[in-house]
């Protein structure tokens, strides 16, 4: 009797246990991704408090209307920049702020990562490629960069090409490596869902290259 009520009180744990599993790793993404909308918009409210602190008597009463405000004014420098009025002062800036030692690295590597996944740029990262690196065997995705010139290359007889490895979690930094053609293999993947590929070490996956079932 008492073996019995053993039994079935054990089964009834492990039925227990494989549901609040299945039901955990139903809820855990959104679970997760409310959570970071939650903090990514505290943070974002931290930047703009100063913003509240300017009195506009028309907006006060709409809530986050600091946000709505930035919102807004980079719709304008968008809007702007698109018919060329700020296009100078813009690259005077940006001139002003390479000079700083400090900053320059900082700034410049940021801008130039932007700059090479935005829409706009079809030039910078021309593809997304697959090739053996670190070792024979083993693959890493990178970014076609462009051709190496004949004369730098260490066989004239064989085309190079300049290829950009991210690393991960970190995309800022990576490796410049010189490959032969033969050694390249292009992929499917476009610059953005490569670099989500990179960053989450390979757990975030485009959906158009799953099988569902």
């Amino acid at each position: 009797m008492v073996t019995s009520f053993k039994e079935s009180f054990m089964r009834f744990i492990r039925i227990a246990w494989s549901l609040f599993l299945s039901g955990l790793i139903a809820i855990l993404p959104i679970a997760i991704t409310i959570a970071i909308f939650n903090i990514t918009f505290r943070l974002v409210k931290g930047w703009l408090a100063p913003i509240q602190k300017v009195n506009i008597p028309i907006l006060s009463s709409i809530p986050h209307y600091e946000i709505i405000l930035v919102i807004l004014f980079i719709l304008a420098v968008g809007a702007i920049l698109q018919i060329f009025i700020l296009r100078s002062l813009i690259n005077y800036l940006e001139t002003v702020i390479m000079r700083i030692p400090l900053v320059r690295p900082v700034y410049g590597g940021v801008k130039q990562l932007v700059d090479a996944f935005s829409s706009q740029d079809k030039v910078t990262f021309k593809q997304v490629v697959m090739l053996e690196f670190p070792i024979e065997g083993v693959y890493s995705i990178g970014f076609l960069t462009g051709e190496m010139p004949q004369a730098l290359t260490p066989n004239h007889m064989i085309k190079y090409y300049n290829v950009f490895i991210p690393t991960t979690p970190n995309p800022t930094t990576g490796y410049f490596v010189l490959v032969p053609e033969n050694k390249i293999k292009v992929t499917h993947l476009n610059r953005q869902e490569a670099m989500a590929l990179i960053i989450s070490g390979g757990i975030i996956c485009p959906d158009r290259f799953i099988e569902h079932k």
